[in-house]
């Protein structure tokens, strides 16, 4: 058993919580806004966020951010934007023995910095890692079977939050390429949003069966020349990360494309849905990929749909008049 706290209660933070109490830890929730706290100790879950799944009374729920004081795992249940403003607020308080698990997927918008850089310049004395891969937590919550990925620059580490969290219902691989697993689950969302576009024109299986496979392509053109392992991609928190994600109504990024596609502004689709971290993500992407000079073309159409108000059938319309191509992008037959 380890002492935790999962600082978010939002509903993949809730998600773990309710994984970890019943896996026998002991579990602390932090969250700063007292309202969802006392939801949530009112009613035994939190509707808005996680409808039909009941914290354990077990849980530990509070607002003050000393509790994370005492805990040998950190985990980091925040949307990214706060994600460095959270860490910030616990620095004071945190043991410098306790391990620091990010779940958030994302690049910071005023820097472009992967969470764990962000993580470790706001808790320097504090090893770290990164939880990613394909996992609702609509259906962790439920006990559903899942399987993610543990990254971290320290192999004892992920060793650690393999054997702490994995159970019967939770099975965790070790990955060391932490830049990879990083951007495989940030940059799916820019594909998933697209996916949603997708449905909400009405196309078919065979678009987006294209969408995703050329998607996490540029993604691991971009993620190899930021000093990813290409391999990584074709994994839980690559591919993995990104059928769960193009696929499933539970995704909020698929549901404001689905919106963004219906004809609904990509600002009040993203108001309707809530978090989208592929809204962000996406100019994210587009800066980085013009600052590397990586050709991203999924991810330059959909940045023109959300922030230069393109016509989504102009993009596919783009996108499907591309010059011809060798499909791996590599020379053919020694011709170019």
């Amino acid at each position: 058993m380890a002492k935790i706290i999962i600082l978010g209660s939002g509903g993949f933070g809730l998600s773990i919580a309710i994984m970890c109490a019943n896996a026998g830890h002991e579990v602390t929730v932090w969250s700063k806004f007292s309202d969802e706290i006392d939801a949530i100790k009112r009613t035994g879950e939190l509707k808005v966020k996680l409808p039909g799944a009941k914290v354990p009374k077990s849980v530990s729920l509070t607002t003050d951010i000393s509790q994370v004081s005492g805990k040998e795992l950190v985990i980091l249940g925040i949307p990214t934007a706060f994600c460095r403003e959270v860490c910030e607020s616990a620095a004071e308080y945190i043991d410098p023995d306790s391990i620091v698990v990010n779940t958030a997927k994302g690049l910071e918008n005023s820097t472009l910095k992967l969470m764990s850089e962000v993580t470790k310049e706001s808790l320097p004395k504090n090893r770290t890692a990164i939880l990613t891969g394909p996992c609702h937590a609509e259906e962790l919550a439920r006990g559903i079977p899942t399987t993610i990925v543990v990254a971290s620059d320290d192999r004892e580490v992920s060793y650690y939050v393999q054997n702490t969290l994995a159970n019967p219902g939770f099975r965790i691989y070790v990955n060391d390429d932490m830049i990879g697993c990083q951007l495989g689950g940030s940059l799916k969302n820019v594909i998933a949003l697209a996916a949603g576009v997708c449905d909400g024109l009405g196309l078919g299986d065979n678009t987006k069966a294209a969408l995703m496979t050329r998607g996490i392509r540029e993604i691991s053109e971009l993620g190899v020349a930021m000093g990813a392992q290409p391999e990584t991609f074709a994994g839980l928190s690559g591919i993995g990360d990104l059928i769960v994600t193009c696929c499933s109504m539970h995704s909020r990024n698929r549901r404001a494309g689905i919106l963004i596609g219906q004809g609904v502004s990509p600002n009040e689709a993203v108001e309707r849905v809530g978090t989208v971290e592929g809204y962000a993500c996406t100019k994210n992407a587009h800066e980085l990929a013009k600052r590397l000079s990586i050709e991203m073309p999924i991810t330059e159409q959909l940045y023109s749909v959300l922030f230069e108000n393109k016509a989504p059938r102009d993009s596919i319309t783009e996108l499907m008049a591309r010059p011809k191509k060798q499909e791996t992008e590599k020379d053919f037959l020694g011709e170019k």
